[in-house]
């Protein structure tokens, strides 16, 4: 009977069209919005890196100042100093580690046709690109003898190096990067992680897309960091002064061969804090504090208030919609009372009536789902022209494809009870009179 009664609601679709459009574009008008909001809150709230996200760490150990502790309190930042990153990163307690601040500096070009351009970029070390499942389109990262030397190196985005150097690898090309020569060994393929979880604090535009040298090199350089940097004492101007602070500025991440290691990685990061405090720092006496991927996600609110709030939003308003439909689907099953009057003379039972408009209301679902996906689709590209960010997460996989329908059909579903209901209640002998 299901397909009958499918049928039926397919061919209950060409009457009153204007009726029928009007049910179909208001339910799928709330479902593209609820869904193009929840697509977007999918992505920034998914897992970024699936395969390792329970191996993959951020510490944190706080080394600020007594002055004005409150314990329990939200700390200002969560970096790292250079000397406790420099020390966790000999120590290599973990898989592999790797540290990282945001730089820039202007980049001239070997082409002459092409004028010098201010480059923003990371300065992460070796491990960074294992760790991150990094892809490369031409080359390597450098080596542990050009990260052990500081040597002038530079791995370039494929923007920057198809800008400068068009298709052809540029691997073993030179430029010259902020009035010194580097040498190119490698170019990423296409790789722009939404939210961009490896460097969450204060990254601004310096976040690896348009280059990527060695930790080593920028330090010998003396390199600004660009982003956040915290101190929460006074300091000596100059650059070894920095080095040798308490200024937190440099984002730490340690991998580990297995999530069960976590335990034994909390333990050695608890035994270092000792060590430390017994040469006089960490004098807040602050537990360490160890994250995994969706962890530090959670706690640097990547999923701010305001995008759960145009969520709610956004199924606000499909519930409005929701409400103008079952307006509708009254007007739509009201004008049917003769023919369900009809039908319970022959012998239908109420069930049976309530199955069949019901399975046509799902119809209507049906094809407001596919509008829905159309208009969501829509919706979505116009987000993604707001900015590149706003691009990579304005996406639809097939979760969301999949939620679109089961959304669309279940709304109308719900939207059609009461109408449903109410044909039911059609008594048979008052409209056999009437006619």
């Amino acid at each position: 009977m299901f397909g009958y009664y499918f049928k039926l609601g397919v061919r209950s679709l060409r009457r009153n069209r204007y009726l029928t459009a009007l049910m179909v574009l208001t339910l799928a008008i709330g479902v593209a919005a609820s869904v193009a909001t929840l697509a977007i809150l999918h992505a920034m709230s998914g897992d970024p890196i699936p395969s390792k996200s329970d191996r993959l760490f951020v510490p944190f150990i706080d080394n600020a100042q007594v002055d004005g502790y409150i314990p329990g309190a939200e700390h200002i930042d969560m970096q790292m100093s250079y000397q406790d990153a420099t020390n966790l990163l000999r120590a290599k307690p973990g898989d592999r580690g790797t540290a990282m601040f945001g730089t820039g500096m202007p980049i001239e070009p070997p082409r002459t046709d092409i004028p010098a351009f201010s480059g923003y970029g990371l300065a992460p070390t070796r491990d960074f690109f294992a760790m991150f499942d990094v892809p490369f389109l031409h080359g390597r990262a450098w080596s542990a003898e050009e990260e052990a030397s500081g040597a002038n190196v530079v791995v370039l985005g494929r923007a920057v190096a198809e800008k400068m150097f068009g298709e052809a690898s540029p691997v073993g090309q030179r430029l010259r990067m902020g009035g010194e020569p580097f040498t190119v060994v490698g170019v990423l393929d296409e790789w722009n992680p939404m939210p961009r979880y490896y460097k969450l604090i204060g990254s601004g535009p310096a976040t690896g897309q348009d280059f990527m040298i060695p930790f080593t090199t920028a330090i010998r350089r003396e390199m600004p960091a660009y982003g956040s940097m915290n101190c929460s004492e006074q300091r000596d101007p100059g650059y070894a002064s920095l080095l040798a602070s308490e200024c937190t500025w440099i984002q730490v991440w340690l991998e580990t061969r297995s999530s069960m290691d976590r335990a034994n990685l909390h333990a050695f990061l608890d035994n270092y804090a000792g060590e430390q405090r017994k040469l006089g720092r960490l004098k807040r006496q602050a537990p360490v504090e160890l994250y995994n991927v969706m962890e530090w996600m959670e706690k640097q609110k990547v999923v701010g208030n305001d995008t759960r709030l145009s969520a709610w939003l956004a199924f606000g308003f499909l519930v409005l919609c929701l409400v103008n439909t079952v307006g509708l689907l009254l007007a739509k099953f009201s004008v049917r009372a003769s023919e369900v009057g009809i039908r319970r003379a022959l012998g239908a039972s109420k069930s049976d009536i309530f199955r069949q408009f019901l399975i046509e209301t799902g119809v209507v679902g049906l094809a407001g789902g596919i509008l829905g996906l159309v208009l969501a689709f829509g919706a979505l590209a116009l987000i993604g022209m707001e900015s590149k960010n706003m691009a990579a997460v304005a996406r639809m996989d097939w979760e969301m494809l999949a939620l679109t329908f089961v959304m669309s059909i279940l709304a109308s579903l719900i939207a059609g009870l009461l109408p449903t209901w109410r044909a039911c209640q059609v008594t048979p002998a008052i409209q056999l009179k009437s006619q």
